[in-house]
């Protein structure tokens, strides 16, 4: 017999097997599955969402709501104490501690609980999304803040470019198409302020845990969907 045909009949079962009807789905495995927040909870077990049925989203949804209540702000500071012990790339602090200065200097400002939240987590995609580091924290931020934060958080790169006019391809005066808007003093005070001034090595900055909370309560507040734009 040729080597080809050998070839072609040895891969038949597999081909065969691969278009066979598939069978009923197994119970999942706790051992490789992900652990639910609480004990009582259940999975849903299909791998593929085109598969859930109706009573399946019921399911999640009952059980969406109270995981975010627990996690999501949980998850919040998570991803940004991860970075506490990153190394600069020249800045003589490192994002983490950027964040928590700027953070710190808001709170004892007397700026309100929702503003001091904007300032730990403004540049929380600094590192992950650095050209797209405003549009992260807005995004991530949006539902939950009010519009002034969420334009200010959006445009804050550009509004920062006032004070970098050594550096090259930057625009000084990018920020002044937006001159008149009702947020363009705050985005520019932020900036001023609690962003390019946030970088020294010597500032008695607070503990993450001082803002913990403040996190829990923005986060608990009923989100507010904007619409994308077109």
């Amino acid at each position: 017999m040729r080597t080809d045909t050998l070839k072609r009949s040895a891969a038949a079962p597999a081909s065969h097997a691969a278009n066979a009807a598939p069978g009923p789905a197994a119970a999942p495995d706790p051992a490789r599955c992900s652990p639910l927040l609480d004990p009582s909870w259940a999975f849903v077990p299909k791998v593929a969402m085109e598969d859930f049925s109706a009573e399946d989203w019921a399911l999640m949804n009952r059980q969406r709501g109270p995981y975010l209540r627990d996690q999501q702000a949980r998850q919040v500071l998570r991803m940004l104490a991860c970075s506490e012990h990153d190394p600069s790339f020249g800045y003589m602090v490192n994002n983490y501690r950027h964040s928590v200065q700027s953070a710190t200097m808001a709170l004892r400002d007397g700026l309100d609980e929702e503003d001091v939240v904007v300032c730990l987590l403004h540049d929380i995609g600094f590192i992950a999304c650095p050209s797209t580091h405003g549009e992260f924290a807005a995004a991530l931020l949006g539902p939950y803040v009010s519009e002034r934060n969420h334009w200010m958080l959006q445009r804050h790169a550009v509004f920062q470019q006032i004070h970098s006019p050594t550096l090259a391809g930057v625009d000084p005066h990018a920020r002044e198409r937006w001159r008149g808007h009702p947020h363009f003093e705050w985005a520019a005070t932020f900036v001023e302020r609690y962003d390019q001034a946030a970088s020294d090595p010597h500032y008695d900055c607070a503990p993450l845990s001082v803002f913990e909370p403040l996190v829990q309560r923005i986060f608990a507040r009923a989100p507010v969907y904007r619409p994308l734009p077109d």
